[in-house]
Formats: C-alpha cells, structure tokens, sequence
C-alpha cells in the first residue's frame, strides 16, 4: 500500500525538480546570472517558492545542478544530431549548419550567462570547467564523424577545432543582432575551403 503512495509522490517531486532546472537554463538565457534567483525560478516553473527550496535551499544548490542540467541537455543535442545523421555522408555545408546550431540556441545563450559568471567566481568556475570539457569532446566528436575524418590526422584535428571555435564565434555574433545573413555567407565561404582540406588531405 505504502509503495502505491510514494511512488506518485517521488514522480511529482522529480517532475518539479525537472520544471525547476528547465526554468532557471530558460531563465539563465533570458534575464542573465544576476537576475535569476530561486525566487524567480520558483514563479517561472509555477512552483512555490517553499518547495523550490525542498529541492534547492540556496542560490548555489541551484545553479551547480542547472549547470549540469543543462550540460546534459547540451551533450543530448550533440548526440541526437549524430545519431540523426548516421544513416550515411552528409553534405560539408549542412554539417557546418548542425554545428553553428549547438551555438545560436537557448542552451549556449544560458551558459554563455555561466561562463561570464566563471571568468569572475572561482567556485563557479572550478565547477563548470569539467563540464564544459565533456561537452567540447562530444562536439568535437560530432564534428569530426560528421566531416568523416581522420581523427589522427594533427592538420584535420586542427581544422575541426577551428571549425567549432567559428561556430561559438558566429553564436557569439548572434547574442545581440540577428546575424544570420552574414552568418550565412561565412559559412558558405568556409564551406568551400573545408571540402578544398578535406579531399586535398584524403588524397
């Protein structure tokens, strides 16, 4: 009887948990480090605030299980694209368009938010640079399949994180503006020279 009971309950309790660190990754993006505080979270997911802090007693609890929400949510998206695109070769410019899209969406725009917060708190930074390192190898693991190259190539190694660095550039550029008139002419550009390495380098 008693385990027909709790375990409504924990479902419940995991599914607010799960509102919580939705909202404050959304929140992260919209309104930035300063602003978003348990309070804000709380009235954003339609929880209380009492219960808020059931699951998160300090701004800290919060954002260190935020950060790794959301490096999880990052790491899916990475994966899902690969895994979407295994069926066979995949045109240059179209990988290059999956890519740049890790960096232009809600999810970079909250860690952007994070990495600010790093550059000036040491807790914060000594806790998202594991995180961040296994989102980097999962990108760069993406990038590198989807291109289909040799990962022992140092030359080709180098050219895919030249690649991911022009994406968090172009996601950057995107922050303010809507950049996506030039951004789709740089990728086009870079496109060309891509495909010009890659075969140069098979050869």
């Amino acid at each position: 009887m008693s385990k027909t009971v709790i375990a409504p309950q924990q479902d419940r309790s995991r599914a607010t948990r799960e509102r919580l660190l939705e909202s404050a990754v959304a929140l992260l993006a919209q309104a930035g480090w300063m602003s978003t505080t348990v309070a804000t979270v709380a009235a954003h997911a339609g929880v209380s605030r009492g219960a808020a802090q059931h699951h998160f007693p300090t701004r800290d609890d919060l954002f260190s299980a935020a950060i790794e929400h959301m490096t999880v949510s990052r790491v899916e998206d990475i994966r899902a694209t690969l895994t979407a695109c295994a069926d066979g070769p995949v045109e240059v410019r179209k990988v290059l368009d999956s890519l740049v899209s890790m960096y232009t969406g809600p999810l970079f725009k909250a860690a952007l938010q994070v990495w600010t917060a790093a550059a000036v708190e040491p807790a914060v930074r000594q806790h998202i640079i594991p995180l961040e390192q296994t989102v980097a190898r999962e990108a760069f693991r993406l990038a590198s399949t989807l291109l289909n190259i040799d990962r022992d190539n140092p030359r080709l190694r180098a050219i895919v994180a030249a690649t991911l660095d022009l994406g968090r550039g172009l996601g950057l550029a995107n922050i303010l503006t809507d950049d996506a008139e030039r951004r789709t002419w740089v990728l086009d550009a870079w496109s060309k020279e891509l495909e010009t390495i890659i075969a140069a380098e098979a050869a």
